[in-house]
């Protein structure tokens, strides 16, 4: 578990102090050695009027304590009340506890966002974790449905980062399949049309788009006519390991219009070298564990009897790790199924010394998670971990009518047209402001309005109101406020935060208060869309303070005749813009001082 001791935020502070008061009940009163206290964790609690924090200490030691878990919690609570940050404790139910803090509480909060500045609820000590995403065949440009699992897996490497953790970002290039071998014959074709050829209609079965003429032109220049005397046979292995290439460059390309990046880009051609045949290794390992069988597999549920194959096979007993059914791995004509080659891949993470592993995977892809966490328990023998996290489909719209087609691609819009019409910013936001197993609505149109509707701008310019709040400051009552972040924090660090009293300040001091506390959860879940809902959430608190300072002079940030109480604000101010730029960071979106 990641250690929160270097920065001991509000809710670890809590649960520091929830912790102890157990413990010393739990001495008192002779329980048994060896409770697990890690099981106790204080939360905000579902509804706001029944206070700060809640704690489930009473529902979770019971058992150990042998009571009544509300019994147990007013015994937790009565040692909770004696506490000087506690300003009142309440059981509730059958024995939840709710604590309401001392409004002292939230000045230090804030106190300890100015001091921990970028580095506010970051955390050491992380596990080692793969996080392979994209991995999109390179067949072809990227498209807007590959752009949503490219931005939602970056920001989840980005978060567990945040989170402490040894990261490597990884993409699986399918370098070793049918599909290669029809974008090889595609691109001979172009071939022969950058030789001058006539080549009519692209035959069905290739892939049409214009996209591949480079790759026929590169041909052509590097090898003149000679691949036309060659047999299929002779010049497929040159012309597909060009347009495998020439197809990565591209996605890296598009990649880097999105920020993103990866650490290793692993071919699958490499598991089936001669003389290094990790397969056929992979495969020799599962037998000798008594994984491997040759059997026959029953028809598919409602598949036709002609789509179904009745032979003796190799079979991966996934049954016996949780799948529905055995699985085969070598096909009829002695191929490697794409599944074998799966299994010695996730084998070769786990060689690596990845032992958490977290792949994102396309929508059509959600029946393939069973086998292959089941293939890694076998090949780790239990001590691997495989998360998938699939991303559904993105509909592209515009002005809410659906938009279909590039004329670049042939039959879809590519990532590229997208991020050149919005910008990098709005697609990275928008493709983490949904839940990534729901299908997502991105309408071109919405994503450039200047409105609270468009929740990427409503942030980004919380953030550089926040600039402006200081410009404005600087030019009414502190010439002296820095304008260099590290020196403006240690500057409004010594203001008297404590003055911040009134319960709109409270509300948006007890939202900065959550924010590592948010980020560790978003990281244990793998959901980073989380941070961007939670930095919608912060930036509408603050437009509205901001909004009701308009209508109540008494809580504007600038007041002219209370230059402490105006520091105080200021404060409070650089804490929403630290925490903003934090979140959007991690997200991979730039926080602006000023918005055009």
């Amino acid at each position: 578990m990641p250690d929160t001791s270097s920065s001991l935020h509000l809710f670890a502070d809590v649960l520091a102090r929830v912790h102890a008061a157990c413990r010393a009940l739990a001495a008192d009163a002779n329980w048994p050695e060896g409770i697990d206290f890690s099981r106790v964790v204080v939360e905000p609690p579902r509804d706001a009027s029944h206070g700060d924090m809640a704690t489930n200490a009473a529902m979770v030691l019971a058992k150990e304590a042998k009571a009544k878990p509300r019994d147990l919690a007013e015994q937790i609570a009565e040692r909770l009340r004696a506490d000087a940050l506690i300003a009142k404790v309440d059981v509730a139910g059958p024995g939840f506890i709710n604590l309401t803090l001392k409004p002292a509480a939230w000045a230090e909060a804030l106190r300890t966002v100015l001091r921990e500045g970028a580095d506010y609820g970051r955390v050491s000590g992380g596990t080692k974790v793969n996080v392979e995403y994209v991995s999109a065949n390179p067949t072809g440009p990227m498209h807007v449905g590959h752009c949503r699992g490219a931005v939602f897996g970056d920001a989840l490497a980005s978060l567990l980062q945040f989170g402490g953790h040894d990261v490597t970002r990884e993409y699986y290039i399918n370098d070793a399949g049918a599909q290669v071998d029809v974008l090889a014959r595609s691109a001979f074709l172009r071939y022969r049309e950058a030789l001058g050829e006539d080549i009519g209609a692209i035959p069905e079965g290739l892939y049409p788009g214009d996209y591949l003429k480079p790759v026929g032109a590169a041909l052509a220049k590097e090898h003149g006519d000679k691949l036309l005397a060659m047999s299929e046979a002779e010049w497929l292995p040159t012309v597909r390991a060009k347009a495998i290439a020439m197809m990565m460059d591209e996605i890296k390309d598009d990649l880097a219009a999105l920020n993103i990046r990866h650490d290793v880009f692993f071919s699958e051609r490499s598991l089936i070298e001669t003389g290094n045949n990790k397969v056929a290794e992979t495969i020799d390992f599962l037998k000798a564990k008594g994984d491997i069988y040759e059997g026959r597999l029953p028809p598919p549920k409602g598949a036709p009897v002609e789509d179904w194959e009745d032979r003796e096979q190799l079979l991966f007993k996934a049954t016996a790790y949780g799948d529905d059914v055995d699985r085969p791995l070598i096909k009829s004509d002695n191929s490697y199924t794409y599944f074998a080659s799966d299994i010695a891949y996730h084998k070769n993470k786990f060689d690596r010394g990845f032992g958490e592993m977290i792949d994102v995977w396309g929508a059509d892809h959600g029946g393939y998670i069973k086998r292959m966490q089941a293939a890694v328990k076998a090949t780790t023998s239990g001590k691997g971990a495989l998360d998938v996290k699939i991303v559904q489909l993105v509909k592209l719209l515009r002005n809410g009518e659906p938009v279909k087609m590039s004329k670049r691609s042939g039959d879809f819009v590519t990532l590229r047209e997208v991020v050149d019409e919005v910008g990098q910013d709005a697609v990275r936001f928008m493709m983490l402001y949904r839940k990534n197993d729901a299908v997502l609505d991105f309408d071109l149109a919405k994503v450039m309005e200047q409105s609270r509707d468009n929740p990427v701008f409503y942030v980004q310019y919380g953030h550089a109101r926040g600039h402006s709040i200081f410009r404005n400051a600087r030019a009414e009552v502190f010439p002296e406020l820095p304008e260099d972040t590290g020196k403006r924090i240690a500057w409004l660090g010594e203001s008297a935060v404590e003055r911040l009293s009134d319960p709109v300040e409270l509300e948006l001091l007890k939202r900065l208060a959550i924010f590592p506390r948010m980020l560790e959860a978003a990281a244990a879940a793998h959901e980073p869309h989380r941070i961007a809902f939670y930095l919608y959430d912060l930036a509408s608190e603050f437009h509205a303070l901001w909004t009701k300072g308009r209508d109540l002079p008494y809580l504007r940030f600038i007041i002219n005749n209370d230059a402490d109480l105006t520091k105080a604000r200021l404060a409070m101010v650089q804490g929403v813009v630290s925490v903003l730029a934090s979140g959007l960071a991690i997200l991979g979106v730039h926080a602006p001082d000023e918005m055009r």
